[in-house]
């Protein structure tokens, strides 16, 4: 059985919730806020984890040289197609023993799910993910990226590959660029 207030009982309950809903919003009224003023100050707001993944890209040396030897595993181990190799056998001047070349190493960001198996899968170290984000386009054709022809020099913030600005909770970011 319920117990019933009188009519100024159930009023005064009415108030009490009513003051403390406005207890609580004139509280996060005054509370600071934090505003990151993106796109106009990203150099000097945006935080991003180091641990981001947005693009693949492949490892180079100081001769721009990547490392893959087309061994097809990252291809593999792709769960919906997004890599795509295409490789010849070339024999060895030197042992004149056939070994795979390299043709087109083909990903497509669009498809990509960024789960990361084809770095864990590759034994030769030679793919990665950067944690640049910025790759918005209007064609999806111009996110078919050919990595082995291009070599990645870091996106339009490449502070971002560190994490970016620092993080601080609680503060209005404002600095100007």
């Amino acid at each position: 059985m319920e117990k019933k207030q009188s009519y100024f009982g159930e009023i005064g309950a009415a108030m009490k919730t009513l003051a403390v809903g406005m207890k609580t919003t004139l509280r996060e009224y005054f509370t600071p806020k934090s505003t990151e003023q993106y796109p106009e100050n990203r150099k000097t707001t945006l935080h991003l984890s180091p641990r981001h993944r947005g693009r693949l890209v492949f490892k180079r040396d100081e001769n721009e040289n990547h490392r893959c030897v087309a061994c097809t595993m990252c291809e593999k181990a792709c769960p919906n197609g997004t890599i795509v190799l295409t490789h010849e056998m070339v024999a060895d001047p030197e042992t004149g023993k056939k070994k795979r070349q390299l043709i087109d190493y083909q990903y497509d960001l669009g498809d990509c799910m960024f789960c990361q198996l084809c770095v864990n899968a590759c034994n030769f170290d030679a793919i990665e993910f950067t944690n640049d984000f910025e790759q918005a386009v209007f064609d999806r054709s111009k996110l078919v990226l050919h990595l082995d022809k291009e070599v990645y020099k870091g996106g339009s913030l490449p502070g971002l590959i560190k994490g970016g600005a620092p993080l601080e909770i609680g503060k209005f970011n404002t600095k100007t660029k």
